[in-house]
């Protein structure tokens, strides 16, 4: 069973011990899965513990809140990455996951937003939350039977809480069947995303990755498309089907959790080598670069805490 080391945390405007950090069980945001995160990573660097992309995640955090229909938040952005840094130094920990977290509080009950009031709260923990399988072995995936959001149903751009109910169908039934990672697609049949990572395949030395239409517009995704084209390698939004996976020559995963992480096998089908492939690799080491402060993007995308 996996745990989380956590000591502190941050909500409301209060510093207080993670244990203590609790929310009445008469909340509506938890009952109703109103609420919005981030997913954001603090790594030791040569300058000390820092943040990668902080504004960026705290800038999608607000607009997330908005999308989903908050009109009157409790923090800016410019607070918010501040509460970030406190919680992150108060925790004491080295690299470590960073949770920030706006919800539906103090009523709400009659199922619109208007009647209840947005709370927030930042934590910091330890523990992995991706598969921890070694960067050179790669993942087994599946095409899921689940399909990700229509951007009508679900507001797809924003990092909701109730939107990966859908995720967590679609990757507890594809670790169960063997795998290690579930590829949802668009409603319309195409590749959109996995359970809480984008996509990316290659082929002929070029990036191909599904268009904003239905996913979550990643900032790992971006900073990849941006590590690429600092290595010349052609990056491009395009409607890939599922077939196409099967015979491209590499796929892998990005996100905040998964970093970048090869897919050697989909539905069964070995993806080319069988490893995770030169593109992968080179973009992996490039991402890591960055995030540990050794790159030439570093200092605009980290800050330090």
């Amino acid at each position: 069973m996996q745990s989380v080391k956590s000591n502190y945390t941050w909500i409301n405007g209060e510093m207080i011990a993670t244990d203590n950090a609790t929310v009445p069980f008469l909340t509506s945001g938890f009952h109703y899965g109103l609420a919005v995160f981030e997913g954001i990573r603090a790594y030791q660097t040569p300058n000390g513990l820092a943040v990668f992309r902080l504004r960026e995640h705290m800038q999608r955090f607000d607009d997330s809140a908005r999308i989903v229909g908050f009109r009157d938040l409790p923090k800016s952005v410019d607070e918010m990455m501040q509460a970030v840094c406190d919680t992150v130094r108060a925790n004491g920990f080295g690299d470590c996951y960073i949770r920030p977290l706006l919800w539906l509080g103090e009523g709400g009950w009659s199922l619109t937003i208007d009647t209840g009031r947005a709370l927030v709260a930042v934590t910091v923990w330890e523990q992995s939350v991706y598969v921890a399988k070694p960067a050179d072995q790669g993942l087994k995936a599946c095409v899921s039977s689940f399909t990700r959001h229509h951007p009508n149903a679900m507001m797809t751009k924003a990092k909701c809480s109730g939107n990966y109910a859908n995720s967590i169908l679609a990757k507890t039934d594809a670790q169960r069947s063997g795998f290690d990672e579930a590829i949802l697609l668009d409603p319309e049949g195409y590749v959109a995303e996995c359970t809480g990572a984008n996509l990316f395949a290659v082929r002929n030395g070029r990036l191909v990755t599904p268009p904003a239409d239905a996913i979550l517009e990643g900032i790992t995704r971006d900073t990849v498309v941006t590590l690429a084209k600092d290595l010349g390698i052609p990056a491009v939004e395009s409607r890939l089907s599922r077939d196409h996976l099967y015979v491209v020559d590499e796929v892998f995963v990005c996100g905040t959790a998964a970093e970048v992480a090869g897919l050697t096998s989909i539905d069964g089908r070995q993806v080319g080598a069988g490893v995770p492939g030169p593109i992968t690799r080179a973009l992996r080491e490039a991402y890591l670069s960055a995030v540990r402060g050794a790159h030439a993007r570093s200092d605009g995308w980290l800050t330090v805490v």
